[in-house]
């Protein structure tokens, strides 16, 4: 008896073809012979194509810095919903790559991110894949799989937490009594981020030491300290350990990093020669500022030079007075002459900002007032912030002896002038007041540094503690009296300027010389007074967030947290909180390309 034909014929072949069938063993509807004699439907319903796939996976993240870990010590950053997270996740479900000489391929179709709690350290994946179970018969199946988190700390982490992980050194070192320098190279490492990447950091009264999980870390870090300060290094290298087989050596690197001893307002007197070479500029100058290269400036006509690193470390030059406040005295101002200085007729005139900025001041020591009326008569590059009545520091030339043989020639012959002026003094420290530094309206951060333990069992802690505090306020003092120096880092409002009221009272306390100067009708050219707009408001979280601030968080949060909407921007299908509730741990599987779907064509028939 011949077996049923197919007249219509199947969907892709010819209508003509006549083909044998043979009945399904299950449901018993014709099909073409297949090894097991079953139709897709049969097949599908006792078949399980996710069998040998993983339901259940386990992923590791470092809980400091967030990273997931990948493979042989790789950690990589990745946002949840992610493209990155997913591709993470589908490369350690096992099952999914094909197996060589298996002859099975298993085709991923679809992955889909599904909605789980925020603290339920699980991740949920829906995948779609594809199979062929026999020749020509392919099955789909769709199931859940779930990635369960656990906390591991990565390589870096781990460095931090144990002794002796550095690999790299940078020993920072300034041969001078003072750390004014440090504070200033603090402000800059912290507004540039330049510490990032760093272990630890570690004080000491002439230095300070950064350590560095890598080479390349420290390298950057000196290449940030070469373009901020005038430096010069050496590196050396210590073998930790060999592996003789794979010829790898363990190197742990020290660089130390030696920075100029020269600081801000150090009077010197320059060699002739090197003065001829600077332009010929008087041989007594003064630092001006210290940058790559250092600047400096004659007190007297104003004329300004800069000396490069290379150029001092092949003849260093030690200052005569350095910036000590031991050193300085504190002056009167009694009157001012503006100096004008020869323009070219030819040329338009000048206007404010670039008119001369000398002034002839007349001066008397404050511990003379009352004593004698000995007074001072000199010309000073500062001489157009002063007035009447303000107070300034300066060094006395009359009391001073020099180390160095022509200055102190010099200054014997009567050569130098009496006083150099250096800055201009602000607020409650030029009128004196004990706590005119719990007044200040600002405020510097901090680098989180460790003190040395060498510094912490010494006897003398407690005076090596009170000269701290006096090299700050030095340096706050000079950073109080130099726009150009606070330009390069970040002030903050103090809590005595947040707790005040948005009253003019706040302004009166930044500004304070200026009225006084309107008050008797003379042009105010001082610029270098901390204005109230360079202040940043800074971090504070015993207060709290402002109630505007705190309304524009909670809309930023929403906003971020949404749900799904990092994996619709990756282009990834995400199943939400109420749909999640209703998907199934795993699908039955659908035929998608099989025998006997050609009997579901209603137009068929048997003859």
């Amino acid at each position: 008896m011949e077996g049923p034909q197919a007249v219509g014929g199947p969907v892709g072949t010819d209508a003509g073809n006549n083909f044998v069938q043979v009945l399904c063993c299950v449901c018993g509807i014709p099909i073409a012979p297949n090894a097991a004699n079953t139709c897709a439907s049969c097949l599908a319903s006792s078949s399980d194509i996710t069998r040998g796939i993983s339901t259940e996976v386990t992923l590791h993240q470092c809980r400091s810095c967030q990273r997931w870990h990948k493979e042989a010590g790789k950690w990589i950053a990745c946002e949840l919903e992610s493209r990155e997270l997913m591709a993470l996740c589908l490369g350690n479900v096992s099952g999914l790559k094909t197996v060589k000489g298996s002859g099975q391929k298993v085709r991923l179709i679809d992955a889909a991110w599904i909605w789980t709690e925020p603290h339920s350290m699980r991740l949920k994946v829906r995948l779609t894949i594809q199979k062929e179970v026999q020749k020509g018969t392919i099955l789909q199946q769709s199931f859940t799989v779930v990635f369960i988190v656990r906390n591991q700390q990565c390589i870096e982490c781990q460095a931090e937490f144990r002794q002796g992980s550095w690999k790299a050194l940078v020993q920072v070192r300034q041969r001078v009594a003072h750390k004014r320098t440090f504070l200033y190279l603090e402000q800059l490492i912290l507004k540039h981020g330049a510490h990032r990447g760093c272990l630890s950091i570690e004080t000491f009264r002439d230095g300070m030491d950064f350590y560095f999980p890598d080479k390349g870390k420290a390298a950057r870090f000196i290449s940030f300290l070469e373009n901020v300060v005038p430096t010069k290094m050496k590196t050396s290298k210590k073998l930790i350990g060999t592996d003789d087989k794979s010829n790898v050596s363990n190197f742990k690197y020290t660089n130390l990093v030696e920075i100029c001893p020269l600081c801000k307002d150090d009077l010197l007197y320059l060699p002739a020669k090197l003065a001829r070479n600077l332009g010929n500029i008087s041989r007594l100058v003064l630092v001006k500022a210290i940058s790559n290269v250092i600047h400096l400036i004659d007190p007297f006509s104003g004329q300004t030079a800069q000396l490069s690193a290379e150029a001092f470390w092949r003849d260093p030059i030690r200052p005569v007075i350095t910036a000590a406040r031991s050193r300085m005295s504190r002056f009167i101002v009694l009157g001012k002459e503006p100096i004008v200085l020869r323009k070219n007729v030819s040329k338009r005139s000048a206007s404010r900002k670039q008119r001369s900025r000398l002034a002839s001041l007349t001066l008397a020591r404050e511990d003379d007032l009352g004593v004698n009326d000995r007074q001072f008569e000199e010309r000073s590059h500062v001489g157009y912030l002063m007035k009447s009545g303000d107070v300034c520091v300066g060094y006395d030339l009359t009391e001073t002896q020099f180390v160095d043989e022509d200055a102190e020639a010099m200054r014997s012959s009567g050569t130098l002038p009496d006083v150099v002026v250096i800055r201009k003094l602000y607020g409650g420290v030029a009128s004196g007041e004990s706590d005119a530094a719990k007044k200040r309206v600002w405020r510097l951060q901090r680098l989180d540094v460790e003190v040395a333990e060498s510094m912490r069992n010494a006897r003398g802690a407690k005076n090596e503690a009170e000269a701290d505090d006096m090299d700050e306020e030095d340096f706050l003092r000079e950073v109080e009296a130099d726009k150009d120096m606070r330009s390069q880092m970040n002030l903050y409002k103090s809590e005595l300027l947040k707790k005040k009221a948005k009253t003019s009272d706040s302004d009166a306390m930044v500004d304070e010389e200026g009225e006084a100067a309107n008050k008797n009708g003379d042009d105010d050219d001082d610029d270098q007074g901390v204005k109230l707009e360079e202040l940043l408001d800074g971090l504070v979280v015993e207060d709290g967030p402002d109630p505007e601030d705190a309304r524009n968080a909670e809309a930023d949060d929403a906003f971020e947290l949404e749900e799904g909407e990092k994996a619709a921007k990756d282009g990834i299908n995400y199943v939400g909180r109420e749909e999640a509730r209703n998907v199934k741990a795993k699908d039955g599987a659908i035929p998608q390309s099989s025998f006997g779907k050609q009997y579901d064509i209603k137009d068929f028939k048997f003859i």
